[in-house]
């Protein structure tokens, strides 16, 4: 049978990856923000549960619209990196504290929307879902988001076929993309509905490599590391024009209700 990814370590795996990660993730389109901002009726007074919040890539984004933030976050590293990261005043309006999805800590009914970009396959979904309609308010949504790579496009389709060289890429990825569906069949939450926002990243040949080493399968041995290396050369090699290559994202959002 093959690993779940809630049994693989997710805290660990992220250790000496936030630097990467924190400068070389792409961020989440505006549109896509905005979009659950919207649909699901937040303001300045609510509060949104970012629950593996890593650095603080989605958490800002959010205070960045004005809404009070609490990001979850188990691995120190990454916290750290949020903390060092955080909004300045007037819009310092998220804190980070230790946590799991399936424990997160927090009282009942706090949270307007419960957020989770880009780390929801890491947890266990019945638990983490249970634990989200605990402490979601009457009527509260859910927000899954994900970023996947759009391999209709040459370079992006060259980059991934980088990242796959890694042995771990393919336990991680096909889980990944099917995570979503848990919302579907989740007894937590209703009127399920599913929303695609593409995007795209310019990146330098130091940000292409940034980019594949912050993925939590990124190889680390040294052998392994400059044939991964080699291998991201020569896709930037072959695909950059004036020192940049873009990838191309689609972001999914997955919104649901609480469960009454």
């Amino acid at each position: 049978m093959v690993e779940e990814l809630h049994e693989a370590n997710p805290v660990g795996r992220f250790s000496g990856l936030a630097a990467d990660y924190a400068a070389h993730r792409p961020v989440y389109p505006d549109e896509a923000v905005d979009f659950v901002v919207a649909r699901a009726g937040l303001g300045p007074a609510s509060l949104l549960v970012d629950i593996g919040a890593g650095t603080g890539i989605s958490s800002r984004l959010f205070a960045r619209r004005g809404l009070h933030v609490v990001g979850i976050e188990p691995n120190d590293e990454m916290r750290a990196q949020a903390e060092a990261e955080s909004l300045p005043s007037p819009l310092a309006l998220q804190t980070y504290r230790p946590g799991r999805a399936e424990a997160t800590g927090l009282p009942d009914a706090c949270a307007d929307l419960v957020l989770s970009a880009q780390s929801f396959h890491w947890f266990e979904p019945s638990a983490a879902l249970a634990e989200f309609r605990r402490i979601l308010k009457p009527g509260g949504w859910v927000a899954l988001l994900w970023y996947e790579r759009d391999e209709t496009d040459s370079c992006t389709v060259a980059f991934g076929a980088a990242l796959r060289t890694a042995p771990d890429a393919a336990h991680v990825e096909g889980p990944r993309m099917r995570a979503g569906e848990a919302l579907a069949d989740s007894p937590h939450v209703e009127a399920v509905e599913r929303t695609v926002f593409p995007h795209r990243q310019q990146l330098d040949r130091d940000g292409l490599l940034g980019r594949a080493f912050s993925v939590s399968y990124a190889p680390r041995e040294p052998v392994a590391i400059k044939a991964f290396t080699a291998a991201l050369d020569a896709v930037f090699d072959r695909f950059q024009q004036d020192g940049l290559v873009t990838l191309y994202y689609h972001t999914t959002v997955h919104l649901a209700r609480r469960r009454s």
